[in-house]
């Protein structure tokens, strides 16, 4: 494929994304604008939804899907571009360029599991013929792509790397919620294996890419630039909910004090609070994980990491500290937590902090009860083992009710400060005189 001109060889790119999350499917929808796309997933259940036009993260709109969607690989084959959701390898086999996006999680003991990104390069290696070109957007430490996935490419396919095909990297760069940072307008790393590789992958991404692209020397430097990321950002909450902890025992207000920090040009804006999601909580045990593999002990990253971990701990201690300053009872008290999403305005529930609160508070023998709009029912009793309100319920009937995530439908919450109700607020969204206190 790279034995023509650039230009040539993505006029004649057909594409598999492998992984159709809240990395694949964007991604997957804005290439289908322009080429031939087969969407892979093992979930056979998003196979279906996706093909019926319905994207359950809500990160893809009804519209922009039905835009893309080709009805069977024969319609897709037959077409320009668009998108055909698959469950089926084979329907993988006539691709010459394989996009891996599957998650990259850790194991209880905060351990990176490289286990589905194996998976999926044995099932790009069953199809890979010469010429093809594999890139990998799953995060991950430096040297992976090339020290874990390539040899198992090379075993399944029997090819050559760098001879009979080639790889890339191009760490995903996706802000779960976010509708005005989408895909197409966040600049892109690129890198690939060789020099001309770089440049197909780098001239590949750019044809999408309206924020453009930064080609990066090496696929190592890609890798290790995504890691960094969300390490920088996880050390910057930390030291700010340290901060918090630190300004509450001072009978400080945290917020009022950032407010005027602030007003210096270069303080950063970070705030206080939990720190959940897929990314920010995981990928920093990732960097740690490679520095002692080589014999560097990472203390600011792992600090960071157990100060943010210890989070949900610390609100759920304040909290109840707040129910006994107003001489509440604890025991058997109901207390509602408002949201259990990871982040605002966002279905995605992967590695959120509010379970942890739900479960420090139920050690205390607190009746715990949680409402989030956004939140799936089913898929967080599923996850978690937790049941959530499916409505609205009764703000009176609570000790205590902690608003946990900033979804724009707890802004205007009518919530009124009384003797025997503590309001926690832990985004700091609600108005500091309705409130008992705020992280």
């Amino acid at each position: 494929m790279l034995n023509q001109p650039l230009v040539s060889a993505l006029d004649r790119t057909k594409i598999a994304v492998i992984g159709l999350g809240y990395v694949g499917l964007p991604l997957s929808v804005i290439l289908a604008e322009k080429y031939r796309v087969v969407g892979f997933d093992i979930n056979s259940t998003r196979v279906q939804e996706l093909s019926n036009g319905n994207d359950v993260t809500l990160e893809v709109s009804s519209d922009a899907l039905q835009q893309v969607l080709m009805s069977s690989m024969g319609s897709l084959d037959r077409a320009l571009s668009g998108l055909y959701p698959s469950g089926q390898q084979e329907d993988m086999a006539n691709c010459n360029v394989f996009i891996i996006t599957v998650p990259t999680p850790t194991d209880k003991h905060d351990r990176p599991v490289l286990t589905p990104l194996v998976k999926a390069s044995e099932m790009v290696g069953a199809v890979l013929k010469k010429g093809d070109i594999v890139i990998y957007e799953s995060t991950v430490y430096p040297g992976v792509t090339e020290d874990e996935c390539v040899p198992v490419l090379e075993k399944t396919s029997g090819l050559i790397f760098n001879n009979e095909f080639f790889v890339g990297y191009s760490p995903e760069r996706i802000n779960p919620g976010d509708k005005l940072r989408t895909v197409a307008n966040i600049l892109k790393v690129t890198s690939g294996s060789t020099p001309k590789t770089a440049d197909f992958v780098d001239l590949l991404y750019k044809s999408v890419i309206k924020a453009g692209t930064f080609k990066a020397s090496s696929i190592r430097v890609a890798e290790a630039s995504k890691v960094i990321e969300n390490s920088q950002r996880d050390i910057n909450i930390a030291f700010v909910n340290e901060l918090a902890m630190m300004f509450n025992l001072m009978g400080i207000d945290t917020a009022e004090v950032l407010e005027a920090a602030g007003t210096k040009w270069n303080f950063l804006p970070f705030k206080p609070g939990l720190v959940g999601g897929h990314c920010i909580g995981v990928d920093p045990y990732y960097l740690a994980q490679k520095s002692q593999e080589v014999g560097y002990h990472p203390e600011i990253i792992l600090a960071g990491r157990r100060i943010n971990n210890g989070m949900s701990k610390h609100i759920a201690a304040e909290v109840l500290k707040q129910m006994m300053r107003k001489d509440l009872k604890v025991l058997n008290a109901k207390v509602l937590l408002l949201g259990f999403t990871f982040k605002e305005n966002c279905p995605d529930v992967r590695n959120t902090k509010v379970a942890d609160i739900f479960k420090e508070l139920r050690v205390f023998d607190v009746q715990v009860e949680v409402y989030d709009p956004w939140a799936d029912p089913i898929e967080v009793e599923h996850n978690y083992g937790i049941r959530i309100c499916s409505e609205q319920p009764d703000m009176d009937q609570y000790a205590a009710i902690i608003l946990a995530v900033a979804h724009d439908e707890f802004k205007d919450l009518n919530l009124v400060k009384r003797p025997s109700r503590v309001i926690y607020d832990v985004k700091g969204i609600l108005d500091k005189n309705l409130i008992d206190a705020r992280l």
